[in-house]
């Protein structure tokens, strides 16, 4: 089970919801999995516990994703400087959380989720030449394994810098699910190294395809019936809110 809970009612309804909605929100919005499924996990089981619950629906719909975007070679062949310095970035990530209380690990959870949503909302900054861009890549890709690791966010600071190099849609979307299967392959070992993830998060893991599966599938119709940047608007402005519950919620213990 989770790290710290106890199997009952409450719990299994919590992670059902969490998995339901965050697939609602993918299939809706193309918003990450993990980073709608993090903050609900968080606040009900605290972030360590939630962590190891995210991998192995975020890896299913990043595979879906991947397959559907192509230019998975080109993108290796120009990314993998950025990909490869996530690795190190994950593990002193990894290592600092196992150091750290979980409500603070929520709490830097919930500023990266301020962050995002704030930037996604407004997203500042100049576009980046292509030389530069080459040079910040592993920059990127180490800070991005940092954060990841410290709490299972993975998209900060990738988001903004793959946003930056305005790539066409597709390979956007396959460079930055590529790095975020990565970082749940290193996570799933690191965490199981921990000893969060367990045979029975496993387990929960994969029942909870199921919700994730009609998320994704309801999530997909309200986004052929209604306006997708309004309601992506109103996810960003939740997870914001959301984010500001976790911090809060280490300020008052």
């Amino acid at each position: 089970m989770p790290y710290g809970c106890t199997v009952n009612f409450e719990t299994i309804l919590i992670i059902a919801c969490a998995y339901l909605v965050a697939a609602f929100v993918k299939g809706a919005t193309g918003l990450g999995f993990s980073t709608s499924a993090l903050p609900i996990l968080a606040l009900g089981l605290g972030l360590k516990s939630a962590m190891p619950l995210v991998i192995i629906p975020s890896l299913v719909s990043n595979a879906i994703v991947m397959m559907q975007a192509g230019h998975f070679g080109e993108t290796v062949r120009r990314f993998w400087p950025m990909f490869l310095a996530t690795i190190p970035g994950l593990l002193i990530g990894l290592a600092v959380l196992d150091l750290i209380d979980s409500l603070v690990a929520g709490a830097i959870l919930g500023l990266v989720l301020i962050g995002y949503g704030a930037f996604t909302l407004f997203r500042p900054g100049q576009p980046l030449s292509e030389s530069l861009g080459r040079k910040l890549a592993p920059v990127s890709g180490f800070l991005t394994g940092v954060v990841n690791g410290m709490t299972g966010s993975q998209v900060m600071p990738v988001l903004p810098f793959l946003l930056a190099l305005q790539l066409d849609p597709k390979r956007f979307i396959q460079a930055i699910n590529i790095s975020f299967t990565l970082s749940s392959l290193v996570m799933a070992v690191g965490l199981a190294k921990l000893g969060l993830m367990t045979a029975e998060t496993i387990w929960i893991s994969l029942l909870g395809l199921i919700p994730v599966y009609v998320g994704t599938k309801i999530g997909g119709i309200v986004r052929q019936r209604m306006d997708a940047d309004t309601f992506r608007k109103v996810v960003l402005l939740m997870l914001i809110a959301f984010g500001v519950v976790l911090v809060s919620k280490t300020a008052l213990a």
